[in-house]
């Protein structure tokens, strides 16, 4: 049993629940300066407020399995991407403080809508930024950070940053869909399309930039036989791309938020067979970071008793708050 891989799929898994569960609630604070009327943001924070503080606890799973099982990616990864991690979690503070004060303020209800919006959104385009400096990669030598304090700035991480903004709002628009009905509903539909247009535009220039400017993962996807084991991923998201389009012009209310989820998880899928099996793409690979095997089963024994239960929290809440939000409804 190879617990080093075994341990990549635990962060994998943690990185892709908080991904698809807090990048709806996300993707509500990057829509909330674009909502009119102020019972529609009422009404779009109730829709996430028995939710939106689970959702968070896949961030320090993913964290702190990274910390355990592969410490040595770990500090790089913090040597490198330092500025844009804290810009990240002092944005994730600033977005959850906005959120209790909102409920409680009446004359500064503005403000913390304002802080609401701008922590949501900045905090999207650090995780993207992160992403993108991520995947292009990083300068290294003798095992040490070398690209100073801003070499994870670049074009591709910016546009990545931009990217990720964009599909945490097209998440968020078709959680409303999903959640509210009327006036507001109307108004995710609209917001949504655009939303899906340009996102799919961003999986096409990732899909080509990548590739484009570096060797190694041209060689993955478009070499023989990769090219054919491979060529489902690109195919379903087209075919995934185009059935949430078609669904968000003809009004179909349950499909939006599933395709959106599901267009997320196989540009992820493409992320990782393109990085496969590097955790610092070109530095160090899964092996090379990883703990000693003691470390390992010690920390294993921990997730396999509390990752359940995680599980099992994160569906029955979302079981018990099924259902559409009316406005006026209070669930906080």
């Amino acid at each position: 049993m190879d617990l080093t891989v075994i341990w990549t799929l635990v962060i994998a898994l943690g990185v892709a629940m908080y991904i698809i569960l807090d990048g709806f609630d996300l993707g509500l604070g990057i829509l909330f300066p674009f909502a009119r009327r102020e019972d529609w943001r009422d009404t779009m924070m109730m829709s996430v407020a028995p939710v939106w503080d689970g959702n968070e606890t896949w961030l320090i799973l993913g964290g702190a399995s990274l910390f355990a099982a592969f410490p040595k990616a770990y500090s790089l990864a913090l040597e490198a991407l330092y500025i844009p991690l804290i810009v990240f979690l002092l944005a994730l503070i600033f977005r959850g403080v906005a959120f209790e004060f909102r409920f409680k303020a009446q004359t500064s209800r503005w403000a913390w809508n304002l802080s609401f919006a701008a922590g949501s959104t900045v905090a999207a385009f650090a995780q993207g930024v992160v992403l993108g400096a991520f995947v292009q990669g990083l300068e290294f030598e003798a095992g040490r950070y070398a690209g100073g304090a801003f070499g994870w700035l670049s074009p591709f991480s910016v546009m990545t940053g931009v990217g990720l903004v964009i599909g945490y709002g097209l998440l968020g628009a078709t959680w409303l869909i999903r959640k509210t009905d009327g006036n507001l509903q109307d108004w995710a539909f609209r917001a949504a399309r655009p939303l899906a247009v340009a996102l799919l535009a961003f999986i096409i220039a990732v899909s080509l930039w990548t590739p484009l400017s570096q060797p190694e993962i041209a060689e993955r996807w478009f070499s023989l036989p990769n090219i054919i084991f491979l060529a489902p991923v690109p195919i379903l998201t087209a075919l995934l791309g185009l059935f949430l389009l078609t669904s968000l012009y003809r009004r179909v209310e349950w499909p939006p938020f599933p395709a959106a989820i599901g267009l997320f998880l196989l540009s992820y899928l493409g992320l990782a067979i393109s990085l496969w099996p590097y955790i610092i793409p070109r530095a160090l690979t899964i092996w090379d970071a990883a703990a000693p095997r003691d470390t390992q089963i010690f920390m294993l024994v921990g997730v396999l008793i509390f990752l359940p239960i995680v599980l099992a929290y994160t569906i029955y809440v979302y079981r018990v708050f099924k259902g559409k939000v009316q406005p006026g409804e209070a669930h906080y």
